[in-house]
C-alpha cells in the first residue's frame, strides 16, 4: 500500500494561491427589525452581481465591493426584501415581516450561498419546524416524509441492519448519498448491510446518530456533486446545518404508542446556548434521550410448511395451536439512545474571520429478534433456556447492539490576500458491538452460555480540509484540498460464539474475520462561477482524487442557469461525472451467517476481496471505483410572490457498481467436485458470497416541488406544498439470459468458468424495484391564532419482489420438493402503492409553553400482504405477513403521539 505525503502537496497548494490584491471598498452594516431585534444570518447581495455575504448572529455584516456607490439587497426568510443605495460603511437595514423568500443555501456551491430558486442545481431547504411537523420521532423518518427522493424504512429480522436502517436518495443505495454536517463530511457507519434488505452490500451514514433537536435546517442537494465534494456524492448530498442561535432555551418532551398497544416511544431533548464574547460569538448545546419499544406484526399461519409440521401433527400440534405465530416477533427493534451535540463560533477581534468547532456523540442500545427456534427445530436437552420439568417451547434469540457514533470538527475562517480561507480538521467514528442473547451453541451441550459476545465493527476517518474562495464581481472562484485517512476494524467474538457451528442465529465473528486496515487519499478541487450577464450564469468544477489502495480518479461538472423575469425563477442544467470509491468495509469484510431455506439450515461464508481464496484461488479482481455520469435540467418559477414551482429531470448512469454477489454453492452434481465446491468443503460452509464490480445501471426521473405560501383562509394562513419524485432504475448490462428473465452477469475467474450465476433475479429486483419508484407528498400547514394544524398525505408507489429463479433451472420450490407447474412470473409479487395520512395539532398556550398532538398513519394503512402462490420460502412458512425484503413505509399501523414544548 503506497503512502501519500500530504504536507508537501498542501504547501505547494498554498504557494500557488493568487497573491494579487484587488482594490476593494468595505461596507459594514447591520440588518434588524423596527424594534431593534437583529435579523441573524440575513442574506446580503450587491445588486446585479453574485457578490454577497451572510450576516452573523447579531445581524452584522461586512462586504467588499469594487466601487461606491452601489445598491445592496438584504433579505431573509419571513421578511420583505430591502434594497438601498450605499455610499459607505455604517448602514442599517430595517426589515419588515412579509412574504417568505427563497431560502438561501450553501450546499452545492463552494464559493457562495445562493437561493433555492436561482441555484444551478435542485436543492431542498427544510427548516426544523417543517421536519417536526411530520410527527415522526427520528430524523431519518422525518426526511422520508418530507423529501420525495429520500427513502428510509425500518427493517426487521435482519441482524444489525434493523438497528441502522439503510437510507438513500433516488433509490441509488446508501453508498451513493454523501452526508455533511455544517458542510463537512460525516463519517460512514461501521456496518455493511449484508442481509436481504434494500441497500444490500452497501455502506451508509448512520442517520440515527444525528438528533433533529440540534439542527437548524437540512439542505438536500438532488444532483451529482463528486466534482465538488468527492466520493459518494453520485446521487446527491444531504447537509445538516446545526443551530447557532441562543435567544431561548427549548425543552421538548414527546411520547407515542401504536393503536395496537405496542411500539411505545418517549423522547426528551433540550437545546440552549450562550453568547460568547462581544463580537457575536456563540455556543449552542443539545442533549437528548429517545426510547423506543418493539412492535410485533408476525404472521399466524397455524402450521409450519417451512419445516413440514402441520397443525394436526401428533407431537407438535398442541404447540402450533398455542403459538399460531410460531413464536415470532416481527417488527421494529427496541432502542435506547442518548445524544450530546454542540456548535461553537468565535469571531476574531479584528473582524477578519472566526474560530469554530462543532460535533457530537450518540450512544444507543438496541434489541431485535432472529427467527424463533421452535421445539422441532432446535432442541434444549440440557434445560439451558427452560426450567427442568417444564414444557420446552423453543426460544427466540435476540440480536442486541451497542452503537457509539461521534463526529467532531475544528477550524478557522479568515481572510488572506483578498481570499476567504477555511482550514479545518474532522474526526468521525462509528462502532457497533454485537450480542446474541437467549440462545445457545448446541455443540457445547450443557457448557454452552446463553448470552454471547459475537464481535463487532468500527470505522473512523480523519480529514484535513483547505477551502479557498473569492468573489470578483462577475467571477467567483473556489479551490481547495482534502486529505483523508480511513480505518476499518472487525473484532472477533468470544470462542463459544463461533466454534463448532457457533451460536444459533448469528455465529460469532472468528479470529480469521478480524481485521484492522487503513487507507488514505488526497483530493484537490477547483470551481469557477461566471456571471456572463445579470441573468446568465455558467459554472464549472473539477476534482482529482488519489487513493492509496486502488488508484486515482478525476471528476468534473459544468452547468448553467438563466434567471427568468425579475428574479422570479430560472432555467438550469448541469452535466458531470462522478465516482464512488469502494469502502474499506466492502474490501475487508468477512463472516459466516446462518441461513434457513426450505427447512434446511446452512452456513454461508463471505470472503473479503484481499483473501487469497478470492484473489488467487477464484481469480476475482481487485475492487475499483464506480464511475458515473449525471445530467439534469429544470425550470423554477415564482408565479406569484406566494406561489413557486420547480421541475427538474435527471439521468444518472453508474458503471461498475460494487455488487454483493448471490449465493455461490454446490452445483447439484454429486459425482464431481468442482474447484468452487472444494473451497466450500475446505472451509466447512455450504455457500459463499463476495464483493465485485459487476453492475451497470441507469436511473431516470423527475422531481417536482410546488409551494403556495401564506394563503388567507378563514382568518388564518395556509401553506400548501406539493412535492413528488418519479424515477426508474434499470440494469443496463447486456448479458441477458432468457431462462432467468434477467441477467446472467459474467462471473469472474473460476466462478464463471464453472457456470455460476452471481446475480439472480431477486438481487436484480433489489436494485430496480425494492424502493418506491414514485412518491408524492401533499402537505397543508394551517395557522390560525395560537393553533397550527399540519395535514400531510404521502403516496408511496408500488414495489416489486422477484423470486431468485421462479422455479426454473430445476430449482425445487414446492412443499414436495418438486417444481410447480407455474408461469414464469407466478412467484413474483408487486405490492401496490398506498397513501399514508398524518395530522399534527400544535397549540401555543403562551410564548413559553405549547403542546403537540399527532396521529401518524391516521387511516391505519398497511402494505399488501404476501401472497406465496404455494412457495413457502417467500414468507418463511407464514412467519412474515407483510413484505420484508422490499418495503415502502413499514408496517406499524397508526401511531398516536403527544408532546410538550417549553421555551424560556
Amino acid at each position: 500500500m503506497k503512502q501519500k505525503n500530504f504536507m508537501p502537496k498542501l504547501a505547494l497548494l498554498l504557494m500557488l494561491l493568487p497573491c494579487m490584491l484587488f482594490a476593494q471598498n468595505t461596507i459594514e452594516g447591520t440588518a434588524k427589525t423596527a424594534d431593534g431585534t437583529p435579523v441573524s444570518f440575513a442574506n446580503v447581495i450587491e445588486q446585479g452581481t453574485t457578490n454577497g455575504t451572510v450576516a452573523d448572529i447579531d445581524g452584522n455584516f461586512s462586504l467588499d465591493v469594487e466601487s461606491l456607490p452601489t445598491t445592496l439587497v438584504v433579505s431573509y426568510v419571513g421578511f420583505s426584501t430591502k434594497e438601498m443605495e450605499v455610499s459607505g460603511s455604517g448602514v442599517s437595514f430595517i426589515l419588515a415581516e412579509g412574504d417568505e423568500l427563497d431560502a438561501v443555501v450553501i450546499v452545492g456551491n463552494r464559493s457562495k450561498p445562493r437561493s433555492v430558486l436561482t441555484s444551478v442545481v435542485p436543492i431542498d431547504n427544510i427548516k426544523t419546524s417543517e421536519l417536526t411537523l411530520t410527527g415522526q420521532p427520528t430524523l431519518d423518518k422525518m426526511l422520508t416524509y418530507k423529501v420525495p427522493s429520500f427513502n428510509s424504512t425500518t427493517q426487521t429480522i435482519s441482524d444489525a441492519t434493523g438497528h441502522f436502517d439503510p437510507a438513500d436518495l433516488r433509490g441509488l443505495g446508501p453508498s451513493r448519498t454523501l452526508v455533511l454536517v455544517n458542510g463537512k463530511r460525516k463519517n460512514q457507519s461501521a456496518l455493511v448491510y449484508i442481509n436481504d434488505t434494500p441497500g444490500k452490500g452497501e455502506v451508509g451514514v448512520d442517520l440515527k446518530s444525528i438528533p433533529a433537536a440540534a439542527i437548524e435546517r437540512v439542505e438536500v442537494l438532488r444532483d451529482g456533486a463528486s466534482a465538488q465534494y468527492g466520493s459518494d456524492a453520485i446521487a446527491g448530498v444531504i447537509n445538516m446545518v446545526l443551530k447557532e442561535g441562543y435567544e431561548y432555551t427549548t425543552l421538548n418532551i414527546d411520547s407515542g404508542i401504536t393503536t395496537e398497544g405496542d411500539g411505545f416511544n418517549l423522547g426528551a431533548n433540550i437545546n440552549t446556548g450562550i453568547k460568547v464574547g462581544e463580537s457575536g460569538g456563540f455556543l449552542n448545546f443539545t442533549a437528548g434521550y429517545y426510547k423506543q419499544e418493539i412492535t410485533n406484526r408476525a404472521g399466524e399461519p397455524g402450521d409450519d410448511k417451512l419445516f413440514g409440521v402441520e397443525a394436526n401433527d401428533p407431537d407438535f400440534g398442541d404447540y402450533l395451536a398455542a403459538n399460531p405465530d410460531l413464536g415470532m416477533t416481527v417488527g421494529q427493534p427496541a432502542i435506547d439512545k442518548y445524544d450530546l451535540f454542540y456548535n461553537f463560533g468565535l469571531p476574531f477581534k479584528n473582524g477578519n474571520g472566526k474560530f469554530y468547532t462543532f460535533g457530537g456523540m450518540t450512544y444507543r442500545e438496541g434489541k431485535s429478534f432472529a427467527l424463533n427456534r421452535t421445539p422441532y427445530w432446535v432442541q434444549d436437552p440440557f434445560n439451558l433456556l427452560h426450567e427442568e420439568g417444564t414444557e420446552y417451547t423453543g426460544f427466540q434469540p435476540t440480536f442486541e447492539t451497542e452503537i457509539i457514533d461521534n463526529n467532531h470538527t475544528v477550524g478557522v475562517e479568515f481572510g488572506l490576500l483578498g481570499f476567504d480561507l477555511d482550514v479545518s480538521g474532522t474526526y468521525g467514528r462509528n462502532a457497533v458491538d454485537y450480542m446474541v442473547n437467549n440462545s445457545l451453541n448446541p455443540a457445547l451441550g450443557a457448557a454452552s452460555p446463553t448470552n454471547f459476545n459475537v464481535g463487532g465493527y468500527a470505522f473512523s476517518n480523519s480529514i484535513l480540509n483547505l477551502d479557498v474562495s473569492r468573489n470578483l464581481g462577475m467571477l467567483s472562484v473556489s479551490f481547495g484540498a482534502e486529505y483523508k485517512d480511513e480505518n476499518f476494524i472487525s473484532k472477533a467474538g468470544q470462542p463459544e460464539s463461533y466454534i463448532s457451528g457457533g451460536v444459533q442465529s448469528f455465529p460469532g465473528l472468528q479470529p480469521s474475520n478480524a481485521v484492522n486496515e487503513s487507507r488514505n487519499n488526497f483530493g484537490a478541487y477547483a470551481s469557477v462561477d461566471v456571471d456572463a450577464t445579470e441573468k446568465l450564469l455558467f459554472t464549472a468544477a473539477a476534482r482529482y482524487e488519489d487513493f492509496s489502495d486502488f488508484g486515482d480518479n478525476t471528476s468534473w461538472k459544468v452547468g448553467g442557469r438563466y434567471i427568468l423575469g425579475d428574479n422570479r425563477g430560472a432555467i438550469r442544467a448541469s452535466y458531470g461525472t462522478g465516482f464512488r470509491a469502494p469502502s474499506l468495509h466492502q474490501i475487508y469484510l468477512s463472516n459466516v451467517q446462518t441461513l434457513v431455506s426450505g427447512g434446511t439450515i446452512s452456513n454461508q461464508g463471505t470472503f473479503n476481496n484481499v483473501d487469497p481464496i478470492i484473489r488467487e484461488g477464484l481469480g476475482v479482481p481487485q475492487l475499483t471505483a464506480e464511475t458515473s455520469t449525471n445530467i439534469s435540467a429544470g425550470i423554477t418559477y415564482k408565479i406569484t410572490p406566494q406561489f413557486s414551482v420547480a421541475v427538474d429531470g435527471y439521468q444518472i448512469e453508474v458503471e461498475d457498481r460494487v455488487l454483493f454477489s448471490g449465493e455461490i454453492g454446490f452445483d447439484g452434481d454429486d459425482d464431481t467436485t468442482n474447484p468452487v465446491e472444494q473451497i466450500l468443503l475446505d472451509n466447512s460452509i455450504t455457500s459463499l458470497k463476495l464483493f465485485t464490480n459487476a453492475v451497470d445501471t441507469r436511473t431516470q426521473g423527475v422531481d417536482i416541488v410546488a409551494n403556495y405560501r401564506n394563503v388567507e383562509l378563514a382568518g388564518g394562513s395556509l401553506d400548501i406544498t406539493l412535492a413528488a419524485n418519479f424515477n426508474n432504475t434499470e440494469i443496463t448490462n447486456d448479458d441477458v439470459d432468457p431462462n432467468t428473465e434477467g441477467l446472467q452477469l459474467e462471473a469472474p475467474g473460476l466462478i464463471g468458468a464453472n457456470g455460476y450465476d452471481i446475480f439472480n433475479r431477486k438481487e436484480q429486483s433489489r436494485i430496480e424495484s425494492s424502493r418506491p419508484q414514485s412518491k408524492i407528498l401533499l402537505g397543508l400547514d394551517y395557522n390560525i391564532g395560537d393553533l397550527n394544524i399540519g395535514l400531510n398525505n404521502t403516496y408511496f408507489g408500488e414495489v416489486t419482489w422477484k423470486h431468485s429463479n421462479n422455479g426454473l433451472n430445476g430449482a425445487p420450490l414446492g412443499p414436495d420438493g418438486a417444481n410447480l407447474p407455474i408461469e414464469d412470473s407466478a412467484y413474483d409479487q408487486t405490492f401496490g402503492g398506498k397513501i399514508i395520512t398524518d395530522i399534527v395539532f400544535k397549540y401555543g398556550f403562551s410564548e413559553a409553553i405549547s403542546a403537540t398532538v399527532s396521529v401518524n398513519n391516521l387511516l391505519n394503512v398497511y402494505p399488501d400482504e404476501i401472497e406465496t402462490q404455494g412457495d413457502f420460502v417467500t414468507d418463511l412458512g407464514g412467519r412474515f405477513k407483510y413484505p420484508w425484503e422490499v418495503n415502502q413505509f413499514g408496517f406499524n399501523g397508526t401511531m398516536i403521539s403527544a408532546g410538550l414544548q417549553f421555551r424560556f
